[in-house]
């Protein structure tokens, strides 16, 4: 570990960006905006490649089992300081604002810093007429700064920051054009929803301080026993600290329940959605559980949770995305998809396949939401740009995007030599051989085969999208024809090294059967000395990789060639009359099961309802009615009363003036009524006693007449202010005193227990 690296200058680099062309980003030209932007991204990936390479590097290589996990630290300033527990169990807690580059880390600032470099420079092509240029650009290096944060945070509380800062730059740039409803809902509903998630986040981390009194990652790792010895409502105490903390990720990484914001997220900019569905925000869920992989060990039954939400959502979103005809919208089921995938990684145990899918995707499914972008770019004269039933035929207009677009579609198919190969087939292993204490045998399986099937539907609805867009003839207007293009080299460069991406970073994970080291380069590097990613010993034989490698194999090459029999040249007839003879499923399908129905009837609506009810209870009837009416009435009550007196009659003035001062006289001089039996001294048998008055009124006043009772039984006898009493025996006896003043026709009665004699 070396300690003190200046790690803070990759996130503070586009935050500085940010600031910039928000602040002051209108009173610069267009170039500048987006050269502070770009340089500020590309400044943090020199610095990021720099301390991977010169720092991270030489120290990974040094390390070995045992040896602890190589890392670089920058220790910042003590953020929170406080106290855990109480009496004597008190322990002092003290967390500074550190951030931690180690190969986990690592990879995700690389993803980041370098994709999202490509993003910005695409984006000054794309964006170059829209009038807040400015605006986006800080929108972007605020969402890249943020989301840097969030995978160098040291500790739970620094990871929050970000989570919570990708999650306003969502709601930022998916409603950008907030102008239009749709667009403002889109980035409302990203809010919301994550809204949910994020929650769950905060008690698994309140949970986790709870009983490891950390929340630095290291902490949290040696305090494990403490987690794992404990019980909350039956359950081991991690069940429920684990499956808090996936909830928050299905939020953030668009899951069952929680998928539904990402598809309509396609209402932003479409370098936005590469942003977001590739290198940014919808891979915190994941990045998190293998974060926390040293804790999900010890919860199997949540992590066969994961595993099962990860399988039916690469599914369910699968099936949806056969029945979508607009461009982006087909790519954003493509990523829950892709992200349910990645959820069954780490929820097998398998957490580098999951990661390295991570890594993968981020390249050829950027590329897809660019090559998206670039396809809309040419076509911006059509009435709906993205809609793929009016394209057709592009692969002559726009040879550059045509052949990268090719090349990310067979990338997500899981065709090799291409990235998605190595990755997909690295996490449907891991699946098939997944056991776990508590889960059934065949669990595995089972994930194995419904993630089999997903990537089959991948491959199908993949290259639909791709033959309805690049082959056949163009089936859309005439004078959109004319006008096809292809888009400028800012565009197209990005378009070209991620598909060079796609192609290549597939081979740091070829499996370990294929090469002569024990594992493969990538898992290594996630998994030498103290591993930060546990990751899944699958005791495999050769030939059954070998048939798990031809079977993800084959059903990539099935997809596609059923695409092709289906799509290819433009929609066949067959197609056709299969869409009007399944009519009412294809209407299902395309309107997504109607889950955003659902959720509006079961949850938007009674909400809006009780908040309705609310708002004419609390706020019109009680608050405007009730509470401001009286005061209204009060106020015009009192000035009319006030206006009587107010006349300019001089004699009415003085009639007034002297009923005051009679009364304050009155209330001046009246004694008080209120008398009391104070005890002032006393012997065995005697004790002496004071008629105490409260206020201003002297006890000696002549019109003042006093009665006492020594004891209960006793008469009342007339005296003054002061009685001394006598008695036969020691003990307890209840004095009374009775005052009346005949001037002012008052009187007070009070008593008083005391004590004669004794101790």
């Amino acid at each position: 570990m070396t300690n003190d690296f200046p790690l803070y200058l990759i996130p503070l680099l586009p935050l500085i960006g940010a600031a910039i062309n928000l602040l002051f980003g209108k009173r610069l030209s267009k170039d500048t905006n987006h050269y502070i932007a770009i340089t500020a991204v590309g400044g943090a990936a020199v610095i990021a490649i720099h301390a991977c390479v010169s720092g991270l590097w030489p120290l990974w290589k040094a390390s070995g089992a045992g040896a602890g996990t190589p890392s670089l630290t920058w220790q910042g300033w003590e953020w929170l300081h406080g106290a855990a527990g109480g009496g004597m169990g008190e322990t002092a807690v003290s967390l500074k604002a550190a951030l931690v580059l180690d190969p986990l880390s690592a990879v995700m600032v690389l993803v980041i810093t370098l994709i999202g470099f490509l993003i910005h420079l695409y984006s000054a092509g794309y964006m170059a007429e829209d009038k807040r240029y400015a605006t986006y650009f800080g929108y972007l290096n605020l969402f890249t700064g943020a989301m840097l944060i969030l995978v160098l945070g040291d500790s739970l509380p620094v990871m929050f920051v970000g989570w919570e800062g990708v999650g306003l730059c969502s709601y930022l740039l998916i409603g950008f054009w907030f102008d239009v409803d749709k667009n403002a809902n889109a980035g409302r509903k990203a809010f919301v929803v994550n809204r949910i998630g994020d929650f769950a986040f905060l008690l698994g981390i309140f949970l986790t301080f709870y009983f490891t009194k950390s929340l630095s990652f290291s902490g949290v790792r040696e305090g494990v026993g403490e987690i794992t010895g404990s019980r909350i409502w039956g359950a081991p105490a991690q069940f429920w600290i684990c499956l808090l903390f996936f909830i928050g990720a299905c939020g953030k990484s668009a899951q069952i329940p929680l998928y539904v914001w990402l598809p309509d997220a396609m209402a932003g900019p479409t370098p936005v959605s590469a942003l977001i569905h590739a290198a940014t925000m919808v891979t915190a869920g994941v990045y998190m559980i293998a974060r926390l992989s040293f804790l999900y060990v010890t919860a199997p039954t949540v992590m066969a949770i994961v595993a099962g939400v990860g399988a039916a959502t690469a599914l369910f979103a699968a099936i949806i995305g056969f029945a979508q005809n607009d461009l982006k919208k087909v790519l954003a089921y493509s990523t829950v998809s892709q992200l349910g995938l990645m959820f069954v990684g780490v929820g097998t145990g398998n957490f580098t396949g999951g990661v390295f899918h991570l890594m993968t995707h981020a390249f050829f499914k950027a590329g897809l939401f660019l090559g998206a972008g670039s396809v809309m770019h040419a076509l911006h004269h059509a009435k709906d740009p993205g809609d793929i039933r009016e394209m057709g035929g592009l692969r002559k207009k726009l040879p550059i995007t045509h052949w990268t677009f090719l090349i990310y579609c067979v990338a997500i198919a899981g065709i090799p030599p291409l990235a998605g190969f190595f990755s997909k087939d690295a996490i449907l292993a891991g699946a098939f051989g997944f056991t776990a204490p508590g889960v059934p045998k065949f669990y595995g399986q089972l994930i194995w085969a419904v993630s089999s099937v997903a990537s089959l539907c991948t491959a199908i609805y993949m290259f639909r999208l791709y033959f309805l867009t690049f082959t056949g003839k163009f089936r859309g207007d005439h004078h959109v024809e004319e006008h096809l293009h292809e888009s400028p080299a800012e565009m197209t460069i990005p378009l070209i090294v991620l598909g060079l991406g796609a192609m290549a970073v597939g081979f740091v994970g070829i499996p370990a059967f294929l090469r002569s080291h024990h594992e493969p380069l990538f898992v290594r590097w996630l998994s030498n000395g103290d591993a930060p990613v546990q990751a899944l010993a699958l005791h495999m034989s050769a030939s059954r990789e070998w048939i798990l490698m031809a079977v993800a194999t084959g059903a990539g090459v099935v997809g596609i060639a059923v695409a092709a029999a289906l799509w290819l040249g433009g929609p066949r007839p067959a197609v056709v009359s299969l869409g009007n003879g399944i009519g009412p499923i294809k209407k299902l399908v395309a309107n997504k099961f109607y889950i955003d129905e659902l959720y509006d009837l079961l949850l938007v609506r009674p909400f809006r309802w009780l908040c309705m009810a609310v708002y004419q209870v609390v706020d019109r009837f009680i608050i405007e009615t009730l509470l401001l009416g009286l005061v209204t009435t009060l106020v015009d009550f009192s000035g009319r009363a006030l206006r009587l007196l107010q006349n300019g009659h001089v004699q009415r003035y003085m009639v007034v003036t002297v009923m005051g001062l009679a009364a304050i006289l009155w209330f001046g001089m009246r004694p008080s009524d209120e008398f009391t039996v104070q005890p002032v001294m006393g012997t065995q048998n005697t004790i002496s006693l004071h008629a105490n008055a409260h206020d201003y009124g002297t006890p000696n006043a002549p019109q003042r007449k006093y009665k006492w009772k020594c004891a209960t039984d006793d008469p009342w006898k007339a005296g003054g202010p002061d009685k001394t009493c006598e008695y036969p025996n020691a003990g307890k006896y209840e004095v009374q005193l009775e005052v009346r003043d005949d001037l002012w026709g008052t009187s007070n009665k009070s008593s008083k227990l005391i004590k004669v004699g004794g101790d």
